[in-house]
């Protein structure tokens, strides 16, 4: 009779490409994240009339910060 394995002993096993989707949707979010707060930042100077763009360069800061630690998070090992 064979031998039963348990899933617990096994490791998932994930493709290369299953790696690059998950990691090609982070990128294309952190884009599409990252585009939208300039654009906002931008917008929102213009309706505040502000003479210098605090705001264009303030969301996207914002955006990157709440991104890296979104990925951060994401990528990290689970315990």
């Amino acid at each position: 009779m064979p031998q039963q394995t348990t899933n617990k002993s096994k490791k998932e096993y994930r493709s290369n490409s299953q790696y690059l989707m998950q990691y090609a949707g982070l990128a294309t979010q952190f884009l599409v994240v990252l585009g939208l707060a300039v654009f906002l930042g931008i917008k929102t100077d213009h309706w505040l009339h502000l003479s210098f763009p605090i705001l264009a360069w303030m969301m996207p800061l914002l955006a990157l910060v709440a991104m890296f630690i979104r990925i951060f998070k994401d990528t990290s090992k689970k315990q």
